[in-house]
């Protein structure tokens, strides 16, 4: 499986961005999609993830009610539409894939996926 994000940039407080995740490979063992974002010295944490086939969603607190996580499997794209984004919420943001077999019955951490995009930059001003 391999991934590529992209969308990320600079916007003021307030803005809103559309990150996308291209999704290629064996796409059939894919059980969840997650987007990450990691600030500079702080854990990769989770910002929302969805089920691959059902499109189940999760989102996280760090960005609940500002976020939506969305998946056209037709395109092989998972998105990440980010409203009302504040300075806080600047960090690199990756995509990940958790797929069969290494899929342990949870997708919260990093260490659960397997499969890693390259990060995109998202810089949120005062």
């Amino acid at each position: 499986v391999q991934l590529q994000a992209y969308g990320g940039g600079s916007v003021q407080a307030g803005g809103c961005l559309r990150l996308s995740c291209a999704v290629s490979g064996r796409t059939f063992s894919i059980v969840y999609m997650g987007w990450f974002r990691q600030a500079p010295g702080k854990e990769r944490d989770l910002v929302a993830a969805i089920h691959w086939n059902d499109g189940i969603t999760y989102y996280a607190d760090s960005m609940k009610g500002r976020n939506t996580i969305s998946r056209d499997n037709a395109k092989n794209t998972v998105y990440l539409q980010m409203n009302s984004l504040k300075p806080e919420d600047t960090a690199v943001y990756y995509c990940a894939a958790v797929s069969e077999p290494y899929y342990s019955g949870s997708y919260y951490y990093s260490y659960e996926y397997d499969y890693w995009g390259q990060g995109t930059q998202v810089t949120v001003s005062s």
